[in-house]
Formats: C-alpha cells, sequence, structure tokens
C-alpha cells in the first residue's frame, strides 16, 4: 500500500562554480565542474568541462577547457578541445584553438585561429615564411615556355 521513499541520487549531478558579478579574483583556477564567470579575473583557467563567460565579466587569462563560450570579454589565448562560441556580446583579444569555432553576427574576435586536429598548422607555416600582406601582393610566377 505505501511505497518506501528513497532519496534521489547524487551520483552524476555537478554543481557549477560561480564568480558573480562584481566580484574580482586572480590566479590560477583548476575546474572540473561547469564554470561561469560573471565578474573580473585575471590569471590562468584551467577545466575539463564547459567554461561560459558572462555578459558583464572581463576575463584577462588564457583558457584552457572542453568548451568556452563568450558573453563577456577575454583578453588572451583560449584552447578547447570541442568548440568555441562568440555571441553576439562576446569579444576575444588574442589567439584562439578549438575543434569548432562559432561566431555570431555581434561577435568580436581579434586574433588568430588554429581548428585542432588539423597535421600542419598553415598559421606556424605563414609566421616563418611571409606576412598575410606579402601573399597577396606577391606577382605570379612566369610560367617556363
Amino acid at each position: 500500500m505505501f511505497k518506501a521513499i528513497t532519496k534521489p541520487s547524487q551520483a552524476g549531478t555537478t554543481t557549477d562554480t560561480l564568480l558573480s558579478s562584481g566580484s574580482f579574483f586572480e590566479g590560477t583556477l583548476h575546474c572540473e565542474a561547469p564554470l561561469r564567470m560573471e565578474g573580473r579575473y585575471q590569471g590562468e583557467i584551467k577545466s575539463t568541462n564547459v567554461v561560459v563567460i558572462g555578459e558583464s565579466a572581463v576575463i584577462k587569462a588564457d583558457i584552457t577547457a572542453a568548451e568556452i563560450i563568450i558573453a563577456g570579454k577575454v583578453f588572451g589565448n583560449i584552447q578547447a578541445d570541442k568548440r568555441i562560441t562568440l555571441t553576439s556580446t562576446g569579444e576575444l583579444y588574442g589567439n584562439s584553438a578549438s575543434g569548432a569555432l562559432v561566431i555570431m553576427e555581434g561577435g568580436i574576435m581579434n586574433g588568430l585561429s588554429q581548428m585542432k586536429g588539423t597535421e600542419d598548422s598553415p598559421l606556424e607555416e605563414l609566421s616563418e615564411s611571409e606576412s598575410p600582406d606579402d601573399s597577396l601582393s606577391a606577382e605570379p610566377a612566369a610560367e617556363a615556355g
């Protein structure tokens, strides 16, 4: 007639890590749970999960994570195993490396982008051999006749 009351399992649930608006933190942050930044941060962020930079956030850090979503401002180089998303309010001032890059209309990216999983990096080859302006203005080689 009556069923035993059981508590829901805590396995598999995580609590997001949050740096709220109006907060400032400086240092190195290692995080396994999803991370949301709304305040100001300076240093380095390393995560095995998703990192969300909220609209009010100003982050001066290099970021390494599984996935990065930027709606605020990031000054630094970022690297994501899966995807980097710049929302319409997101601003990135630094280089990026990821499996996929999404920039929504209005998003700002000021830096170089490299897709992970490619054998040779055209960015490295370009920086070693010539500047982008040199390759655009070069005269085509004359054909042997």
